[in-house]
């Protein structure tokens, strides 16, 4: 190993003299550039917001909107009064400010594009030829979000595999030895282009679709003579990209063709497993292929989506650790150079220099391995590999400057960042010693300890630490940030793929069974059932449910009554403790029951998972919060006098769930009441009353005692209006329609005789959501999140997007994309994992979006509709009206169906009052790129929860508390910190503490519960 290290640093050492011989700065081009670029590295902020600013300004039309947007990004800047100044004299004359502006950043854009059509990028690749280096050319725009797009991208494709073909015909390779393995046309190909519906879920789905769009790529490149590569992108697309490479390769066509490679991302957790599975695949199809082995660009990416989705980071989270795996990958593909041919992609001499020392170690000659390189970066790394005899290939990006912006931004990024390699060398000049020092000997270090060079500690330590993502948006603790919410199931994984099936299996064949109801404890029969049907197979009944009357219902009531007297006594601890037994239980059974909504509400995968994981949540989330408020607090320190503020729970909880969310909300509403010391009437929706049942049976498992939760399933108009009325019920939570809300909410206005208490009623109705998609949106963004916002699930959520407000200069931009984006979705059985939009939940619902979808054809433009759907089960076709006023009743009325009005208006003021104007205030959506337009956003929409740059469903417990006002609700917050407020009573109890004029020094800021004796 010395050795090894010492044949390491040697070559990493000529590397750098012959870099030195030709010094270059890190960033080439000079002037405005590289300045920018300077500040970039010193001033946080400043790179923050120059790169937003980078992002948005190939989207913007006018010189005037140039020129706002950059007073907008810098014109508060802290430290930047030079900058302000300048943001001054841009104002002068923007036309003149807005030109210099757009070609100083495709200055930057042609530093790291090769060019922006086959002909650009020909010349630039005849430079590099002259200069003894190949390239590989990745086509920009890989953001598609219909299978329209995606077929374009993959006529792209074709066109410059023949375009390269014709232009390089004359081209040799500039070693000659090894050239069979590296032909000169080299094309990168990246599978999310190439179909806009891949669900990690279903990578059946994915390959099936994807196949038939790579087989006359790869066809043609056969012919040709030229090198496909496929690339690596999001880990949630690993596990497909690695499956449809084999699947593809393995075909007869192509199973004795080497010219086909993949990506290895060493800074994945799994990427050594995934090597050494496709070494042992290569080896049984028996035919050479190529890995092009690099580090990965998507670090913050991966880290922020674990992050918000509680999942384990599949990356890893230290430098060292992914240029220590680098070099680990490097000696398996060179000890298997019989089968694979080998690409290092690195800019880091280090990782270079050691890919050379163990090539040679085992005796492979320079010929049959390449080095990769990107385009713009690090010309004088590549001119030293070409010098030494090495064979030198850059990834050369081809596409427009509005397609290529993300991938721009990324190399700014890169250039910038603490860790990267090149700005170490190039601006920061760290002595060669340091950059080639072992990174398993970083690693050891910071694990054992802090390093001994303060260098190092700044490049791969401190660094590292400041990108940790941490639970909040600073250091300081926010409030409830201590909560931590159950992860979202990662169907990436093929074992959670696996158990998802193996659950649909299970309770398939238990559907049919009988489910009682539970009353004080004992499981009661009527003679009379709901039957639960599946709205996938309408003759499918998925059980059937004892209906409950006007008797079961008194009996219930004076079961809870009874029951909470005693209740009300436990402890805080007690209770808490209860809700988070029976979230251990829901996590046991999860997949189970995400199974069971998928067959008695049509719920997909992924929305039926997200339900199970919310249950589990507001049990967490309100045991936490119970401890919260559940001792006494002291008012104020008052000399001589204690007053302690605390609760007391109401009674008697009548709980009234929606069947759109049958887990989630039922739970939420009833643990809410059960935690805070209330007995709870249960009344699941009739159409989810089976989810309902076994919710009950998690919690009689948990150890909740009988009568304190009763399942009293039933007629809302019967058993549920005289519930309502009763006068022994002192709370009623209701999530529902707005016409049944209104009922409840006037009728438990009335006192009765008798009754004790005047009625509380948590009261969550309905929506009319608006989204406004402004001028300057990113429509890569916007039309995906707006897509799923209004067709996932089918719209049958509260929250779901109905109302697509667009400003008239982006119209026609959003149209193409919007129409052509909602004919790809996937329509059909929700057993199947990759489908998005699956039935409406039953006859009356299909019936009732049928009959608005006729208003719409009367009133407003049927935009599109899909035709494909299943001809069996509850299935409404996505649909699109445009042309629609805001007084149209598809603009005002609650339809929760796969329907979606689009309202075109001037500008950002008439879409605020568009998006106000409706009697309803749940959610609300805002896409946008200027940071005026954004508050203005944040200040005037009127919804109680409001969605800036992204969906606007999926409220997350604690997160995200959820609920709205005017037509929408009360105003209560479900998962937020003051929800369980509206399930007690606040007492305040205060003593004289002062006897004969001497009181206690000290008074304690909270004590222990109220309790009587006997409960203690």
């Amino acid at each position: 190993m010395a050795s090894l290290q010492a044949e390491v640093e040697r070559r990493g050492r000529r590397i750098f003299q012959l870099v030195d011989a030709h010094p270059q700065p890190l960033f080439s081009k000079a002037g405005l550039y590289q300045r920018v670029m300077a500040l970039s590295m010193r001033d946080e902020d400043f790179k923050v917001q120059m790169f937003r600013f980078v992002d948005v300004l190939a989207s913007l039309r006018r010189s005037g909107d140039i020129v706002q947007h950059l007073d907008e990004y810098f014109a508060q800047m802290r430290n930047g009064s030079l900058l302000r100044t300048g943001v001054r004299v841009a104002r002068i004359a923007p036309w003149i400010s807005a030109y210099v502006l757009r070609r100083n950043v495709s200055g930057m854009a042609r530093q790291f594009i090769a060019g922006k059509n086959p002909q650009e990028v020909t010349r630039t690749l005849r430079r590099r030829y002259d200069e003894k280096i190949g390239f590989t050319v990745d086509l920009l725009g890989e953001a598609v979000v219909s299978e329209k797009e995606a077929d374009i991208y993959a006529a792209r494709c074709l066109e410059l595999l023949e375009h390269l073909a014709r232009e390089t015909e004359s081209w040799t390779d500039p070693l000659g030895d090894g050239a069979e393995l590296f032909p000169v046309v080299n094309l990168s190909v990246k599978i999310s282009a190439l179909y806009s519906q891949i669900n990690p879920a279903d990578p059946a789905d994915a390959i099936a679709h994807l196949v038939p769009k790579l087989r006359p790529i790869l066809r043609r490149a056969k012919e040709l003579g030229a090198f496909v590569n496929f690339d690596m992108e999001s880990f949630s697309l690993k596990n497909v990209t690695l499956e449809l490479f084999k699947t593809l390769c393995s075909e007869a066509e192509f199973r004795d063709w080497p010219h086909a490679g993949i990506v290895i991302q060493a800074y994945l957790r799994e990427s050594e497993k995934d090597l050494v599975d496709l070494i042992d695949w290569g080896r049984a199809r028996g035919t050479r292929f190529a890995v092009r082995l690099v580090k990965g660009a998507y670090w913050d990416y991966e880290t922020l989506r674990s992050a918000q989705d509680g999942w384990p980071v599949p990356v890893f989270q230290q430098k060292p650790e992914s240029d220590a795996n680098f070099e680990a990958l490097s000696r398996i593909l060179l000890e298997n150079e019989s089968i694979v041919t080998a690409a290092f992609g690195s800019h880091n001499v280090r990782s270079i220099a050691a890919a050379q020392a163990l090539a040679e170690q085992r005796g492979i000659p320079p010929n049959r391995f390449e080095f990769q390189l990107l385009y713009g970066m690090a010309g004088p790394v590549k001119r030293a590999l070409v010098e030494m005899g090495y064979r030198v290939r850059e990834y050369c990006p081809v596409g427009e400057l509005l397609s290529g912006m993300s991938y721009l931004v990324r190399r700014l990024l890169e250039n910038t960042s603490n860790e990267g390699f090149l700005r170490a060398k190039f601006a920061e000049n760290i002595s060669e010693a340091e950059l080639l020092r072992d990174p398993t000997e970083l690693v050891r270090q910071s694990r054992n300890g802090p390093p001994d060079s303060t260098v190092t500690t700044t490049m791969t330590t401190t660094a590292m630490q400041d990108r940790q993502v941490t639970r909040g948006v600073s250091r300081e603790t926010l409030a409830g940030d201590t909560y931590e919410n159950a992860p979202l199931t990662n169907f990436a994984y093929p074992e959670n793929q696996e158990k998802m099936r193996a659950a649909l299996r299970d309770v398939r064949a238990r559907l049919g069974r009988e489910y009682q109801l539970v009353i004080n404890g004992e499981k009661i029969s009527t003679g009379k059932t709901i039957a639960s049907i599946n709205p996938s197979t309408p003759e499918q009944v998925v059980g059937a449910v004892a209906e409950a009357g006007i008797e079961e219902a008194d009996r219930a009531v004076k079961a809870a009554r009874d029951a909470f007297e005693k209740w009300r006594w436990s402890s805080v601890e007690e209770r808490s403790q209860l809700l988070e037994r029976a979230a251990a239980i829901m996590e046991r059974r999860r997949f189970e029951l995400s199974a069971l909504e998928v067959f008695e509400v049509g719920k997909p995968w992924t929305e039926a998972d997200g339900d199970v994981r919310e249950a589990i949540d507001f049990c967490t989330f309100y045991a936490q919060q119970m401890r919260r408020i559940g001792r006494p607090r002291l008012t104020q320190r008052v000399p001589g006098e204690e007053s302690y503020y605390h609760y007391w729970p109401r009674g008697v909880a009548f709980v009234i769930a929606p069947w759109n969310f049958p887990l989630a909300i039922l739970c939420g509403m009833a643990t809410a009441a059960l935690v805070t010391g209330n007995a709870v009437i249960m009344k699941p929706a009739e159409q989810s009353a089976v989810i309902g049942a076994m919710l009950m049976e998690i919690l009689e498992e948990a150890g909740v005692p009988p009568g304190v939760l009763n399942y009293l399933p039933g007629k809302g108009s019967v058993m549920g209006a005289h519930l309502v009325d009763h006068k022994d019920v002192d709370l009623i939570a209701f999530t529902g329609s707005r016409e049944v809300g209104l009922r409840i909410w006037q009728s438990a206005g009335i006192t009765h005789p008798g009754q004790r208490e005047l009625k509380r009623v948590v009261c969550e109705m309905g929506g009319k959501n608006s989204v406004i998609i402004d001028s300057d949106a990113d429509l890569d963004e916007a039309i995906v999140d707006c897509t799923y916002s209004a067709f996932g699930y089918q719209g049958q959520k509260c929250s779901a997007l109905s109302r697509l407000i667009v400003l008239e200069e982006n119209y026609d931009r959003v149209m193409e994309r919007l129409l052509n984006a909602v004919g790809s979705v996937r329509v059909g059985n929700p057993e199947e994992p990759g489908v998005t939009v699956g039935p409406v939940i039953d006859k009356a619902a299909y019936e009732r979006i049928l009959d608005y979808i006729e208003i719409g054809k009367s009133e407003a433009k049927l935009a599109y509709q899909q035709a494909n759907v299943p001809p069996k089960g509850f299935f409404i076709p996505p649909t699109v009206f445009v042309n629609v006023k805001p007084n149209m009743r598809i603009a005002r009325e609650e339809i929760f169906g796969p329907v979606v009005s689009v309202l075109k208006v001037r500008d950002l003021d008439e879409a605020i009052e568009v998006a106000n104007s409706t009697d309803y205030a749940l959610t609300a959506g805002f896409f946008s790129r200027s940071p005026a337009n954004i508050e203005q956003a944040r200040a005037r929409i009127e919804a109680g929860n409001v969605y800036i740059n992204r969906g606007c469903t999926g409220a997350i417990v604690g997160r995200h508390p959820f609920g709205g006002f005017k037509m929408s609700g009360g105003g209560t917050k479900a998962g937020g910190h003051d929800y369980l407020l509206h399930f007690v009573v606040p007492r305040v109890v205060t003593e004289n503490i002062t006897r004969h004029g001497f009181a206690p020094e000290e008074t304690s800021l909270d004590r222990d519960e109220f309790l009587p004796n006997s409960s203690r």
